[in-house]
């Protein structure tokens, strides 16, 4: 299999301990990668919260973790020739023998396809220009050398002169796979986050990238950050979101200003309270993350927020009940949005809770919205039906769990943003007039912002 992409290696180098195969040994790049702690502890959703901490009297947040950094020794980050043995190729293939005992085997094909020359590789796009169906079939080196900074193939064929840097060849290497492997992971809460739930400050992040890429790394190992001292309006929200990248426009427009005036036929713009979910599960790919910014809240009360780990609940499920884990990795459930006469949004097929990297196995979102549900008709087997109840009847109870669930109470100047692919949020019933604004941002486009901000790019250039 091809190897991955920068931004999905530096996810492999982030497991997700709920999956299936999360004792499994994975494979890290170059990429800097921040090592996350765990804890576990168990969830429950009521519709009356608990006293929440009011923000005056929250305890203060940790220290912010430290720089993200490279978990490999000196030998890993200079990968060296063995002295004892020499470069040799036959009609098919190059070997390359390291220092460390392993010999890496190079296809001539592969190799002339990756040729990173500008005639090849365009310096500024970071795009192939070589037209990879013009090499011959036959291809082979006419002379292999090894010099100071990589290894030189001049080409029998068409004469053409390729330099491979060795650590890009480290990193590369296929067979065998020669990255070591590490395993930092995310960072599972519980109701024990109210003590002192992952925050940054407005400035931090308006003024400096290494603010932005403090603010992602907290996103990305709690699932969910607040931003203390924004401006209470839609105008600072919107320009504080734009900070990781452009908004998502949906049915819903772009960033929502909006009160519980059913303006949108969606329960959100109502003053009941909503169980803990994910959004946009309608959606063929679900909005990455969500941003909250309560603007005023008067003449009544109530309304607090609710957040559930979805990773840390599934990872519960799968130990508790392992059938019910699998019934909801494999039932799929059709989802639509169709309150509004001008649209019916649906996926282009339906998507199960679970969803799991099709490569590693690891879980990597949780798609639920049980009130955006559709009609559930096409059974392969009857019996199904049953197990599919008994299962989300089991995922229920486990989101349900009191000691789990986080309540908080949004205020003005302290937006809140989600990772909408592990974080579930609902809220308590209110009165009065509520006002709040907030968007959507693609998964994609977070997550190119954290690996930018929180990596050189020339290290993550190395891994495309």
């Amino acid at each position: 299999m091809a190897a991955p992409r920068s931004i999905t290696r530096i996810l492999k180098s982030l497991p997700n301990p709920c999956s299936h195969h999360h004792h499994r040994r994975r494979r890290a790049s170059l990429l800097p990668a921040v090592v996350l702690d765990k804890r576990y502890s168990s969830n429950q959703q009521s519709r009356q919260p608990p006293h929440p901490h009011p923000p005056s009297k929250r305890p203060p947040p940790p220290p912010p973790p430290p720089p993200p950094h490279l978990l490999l020794a000196a030998a890993d980050a200079r990968p060296k020739l063995s002295e004892h043995h020499k470069i040799t190729f036959d009609e098919k293939k190059t070997l390359v023998p390291w220092e460390e005992g392993k010999t890496s085997h190079f296809q001539h094909v592969w190799m002339r396809d990756h040729c990173q020359c500008s005639e090849c590789f365009h310096p500024e796009t970071k795009q192939r220009v070589l037209d990879t169906f013009s090499i011959p079939k036959n291809i082979q080196p006419d002379m292999v050398e090894a010099e100071e900074k990589g290894m030189k193939i001049k080409w029998k064929n068409d004469g053409h002169e390729s330099l491979y840097p060795w650590e890009w060849l480290h990193l590369h290497s296929y067979n065998p796979r020669l990255e070591r492997y590490i395993s930092p992971q995310f960072k599972f809460w519980g109701s024990e986050i109210a003590e002192g739930p992952p925050e940054v400050g407005y400035d931090a992040v308006m003024e400096s990238d290494s603010g932005v890429g403090e603010w992602t790394r907290k996103i990305h190992k709690y699932g969910f950050c607040y931003v203390n001292g924004v401006p209470a309006t839609p105008g600072a929200t919107k320009e504080v979101v734009e900070r990781i990248a452009h908004i998502k426009h949906t049915h819903y427009g772009g960033l929502w200003d909006f009160t519980s005036d059913l303006s949108r036929k969606d329960t959100a713009y109502t003053t009941l309270a909503l169980g803990v979910h994910t959004d946009t599960t309608y959606f063929s790919d679900p909005a990455g993350l969500q941003l909250f910014h309560l603007l005023s809240h008067t003449d009544g009360s109530g309304g607090q927020s609710i957040l559930v780990d979805g990773f840390r609940a599934a990872k519960i499920l799968r130990e508790e009940n392992p059938a019910a884990y699998r019934v909801l990795s494999n039932v799929r459930i059709p989802s639509h949005s169709s309150g509004n006469h001008d649209s019916s949004i649906q996926p282009y097929a339906p998507f199960p809770v679970f969803n799991h990297h099709p490569v590693n196995g690891e879980l990597i979102f949780v798609r639920w919205n049980n009130d955006d549900r559709a009609t559930m008709d096409r059974w392969d087997d009857p019996a199904d039906v049953e197990r599919f109840y008994e299962a989300t009847r089991a995922w229920n109870d486990v989101l349900k769990r009191r000691e789990s669930e986080y309540w908080e109470q949004l205020v003005p100047g302290r937006p809140l943003i989600l990772d909408n692919w592990r974080v579930l949020h609902g809220r308590a019933a209110f009165d009065g007039k509520r006002r709040l604004c907030g968007a959507y941002i693609s998964r994609d486009d977070f997550m190119s912002r954290f690996v930018l901000s929180n990596s050189k790019r020339e290290d993550v250039l190395k891994a495309l």
